[in-house]
């Protein structure tokens, strides 16, 4: 019968890819645990959110968390936190789960406590929400410009099948031009996709 452990040092393989592969991967393995428990939480904007569904959550994230803390210390080591990331399907080696501990270790005992934990895989959610907007932002911004100009926004407007004047385009744009270059950053484009 194999063991968490086995299952884990059994998914990690000698030939790893380069090191900014591996980061990205264990990332997005992080992402993937985190949309698996964040499926379970309701949308905090919805009108039928409750704190008993917000308690619900954080009870089931500390379950899994318990889970993960195989020896029962209160704490996720590196070690603990590979066997996590194998459970849900992906791989990550001994240094990067060490990478990932350090990263996220806030009180510098080099293992993740809850609150620590949690923060871990609300950052993950983050990072990713911040590269689609990065790839929203690529497909409106004018030929790597890095803004979205009034020409740039109609462009695109009208292959989305919503024509509208330069005009209309430049009004679009004032409401969250905050600086008042007449064009958007990404950090306004950030801003107005909130």
């Amino acid at each position: 019968m194999k063991t968490k452990h086995d299952a884990a040092s059994a998914s990690s393989s000698p030939s790893s890819p380069s090191p900014s592969m591996d980061e990205k991967s264990s990332k997005s393995v992080l992402g993937r645990l985190r949309r698996k428990l964040s499926s379970r939480k309701t949308d905090k904007r919805s009108i039928s959110s409750t704190d008993s569904e917000t308690s619900k959550y954080c009870s089931e994230l500390q379950r899994v968390f318990e889970y993960f803390d195989e020896d029962g210390d209160g704490k996720i080591s590196p070690a603990e936190l590979q066997t996590c990331v194998s459970t849900v399907g992906g791989n990550m080696s001994m240094d990067e789960a060490e990478v990932v501990v350090t990263s996220s270790d806030l009180n510098g005992d080099g293992q993740l406590d809850f609150e620590e934990f949690q923060k871990l895989l609300e950052a993950s959610g983050e990072e990713e929400k911040n590269d689609a907007l990065k790839g929203a932002f690529a497909m409106y911004e004018m030929e790597g410009s890095g803004c979205i100009t009034p020409t740039s926004l109609k462009r695109m407007l009208s292959r989305l099948g919503d024509s509208k004047s330069v005009d209309d385009c430049k009004t679009m744009i004032r409401t969250f031009d905050l600086n008042g270059d007449g064009v958007l950053n990404f950090e306004e484009f950030r801003i107005m996709m909130r």
